[in-house]
C-alpha cells in the first residue's frame, strides 16, 4: 500500500495569511484534507509575521468543517530545552527534557484554548518534532489526545495508549517503498517556487492522497514491527552522522 498524507505546521493568528490561503486553495482543488498544527499561544518571533488576524479562529473552524485534522502544536512554540527526546530530529525543544509539571501546564492550557474555540483536537505534534515520555504523560493527564504525528516507521502503530503516525518527509518526493508517508510543510516559509512544486505534485499524484480521518487511526492495533524499527534506527543514525559532518 502506498498512501500520502499532508501535514501543515505553525498555524496561528500571526501566520502569513496570504501563503496559507494559496496552500489551502491548492488543497481544495485536489480535495486533499491535511492535518494542520495550531499553536495556541504563539510567542515565537519568527512566526509573528503579520498582525493578529481577528478571523483566524473562524478560519480554523472552517478547516475543521472541511475535514482537516486539527492538531495541538505545542503551546507557545518557544524552545526552552536543548534535549531531543524520543524523536531526536533536533537538539531543541519546547517539551523534551522539560519537567512534567511544566509540560502539563502547557498541554492543559493549549488544549483548553483550542477547545474553547470549538475545535475538536484529537492530535498532537511538538515544535521541531521533539518530545519525551513526560509529554505523553501530560497528554494522558490533561487532554483526550491519543494520536501523535511524529515518529519514524512505515505505517501507523500503537504503543501503550497512543497511536503514532509516521512523519518521514519534509518535501514531496516519490518514496520507493510501500507505506503511509506524511509530508510536512511550513507554509509561512514557503517560496512561490515551492508552492508551485506543491501544486504540481498534487496534480500528478492526487489519487494517492488520503486524510488522517479516513485512516480510522483510533482503531489501529498494529505494533511497531521489525522493519519499522530498522528504518527508524537507520534514519536517526544517518542523521547523527550528517549532523557531525556539518
Amino acid at each position: 500500500m502506498m498512501k500520502y498524507l499532508v501535514r501543515l505546521d505553525d498555524a496561528c493568528p500571526t501566520m502569513d495569511t496570504h501563503k496559507w490561503m494559496k496552500i489551502e486553495d491548492i488543497l481544495d482543488m485536489y480535495q486533499v484534507r491535511p492535518m494542520v498544527g495550531i499553536i495556541p499561544a504563539n510567542a515565537d518571533p519568527s512566526i509573528k509575521i503579520e498582525k493578529a488576524d481577528a478571523d483566524f479562529w473562524c478560519k480554523a473552524l472552517n478547516w475543521q468543517k472541511k475535514g482537516w485534522a486539527i492538531a495541538l502544536h505545542g503551546f507557545d512554540h518557544c524552545y526552552i530545552s536543548k534535549e531531543s527526546g524520543i524523536n531526536p530530529l533536533w537538539n531543541r525543544s519546547e517539551f523534551a527534557g522539560v519537567p512534567l509539571v511544566v509540560q502539563k501546564e502547557k498541554i492543559s492550557k493549549g488544549y483548553e484554548i483550542l477547545s474553547s474555540k470549538g475545535l475538536d483536537v484529537k492530535y498532537f505534534f511538538a515544535p521541531s518534532h521533539t518530545y519525551d515520555n513526560n509529554t505523553l504523560e501530560a497528554l494522558k493527564d490533561c487532554s483526550s489526545i491519543r494520536i501523535i504525528s511524529d515518529t519514524m516507521a512505515f505505517e501507523p502503530y500503537k504503543q501503550d495508549e497512543f497511536v503514532f503516525v509516521p512523519q518521514q518527509l519534509g518535501h514531496f518526493m516519490e518514496p520507493k517503498l510501500p507505506g503511509i508517508w506524511t509530508f510536512c510543510f511550513h507554509p509561512n516559509t514557503m517560496t512561490d517556487e515551492q508552492i508551485q512544486m506543491f501544486a504540481d505534485f498534487l496534480l500528478k499524484h492526487a489519487d494517492r492522497f488520503t486524510s488522517f480521518t479516513d485512516l480510522y487511526l483510533e482503531k489501529v492495533e498494529r505494533r511497531k514491527g521489525l522493519l519499522d524499527k530498522c528504518f527508524s534506527r537507520l534514519y536517526f543514525l544517518r542523521r547523527r552522522v550528517k549532523t557531525k559532518k556539518n
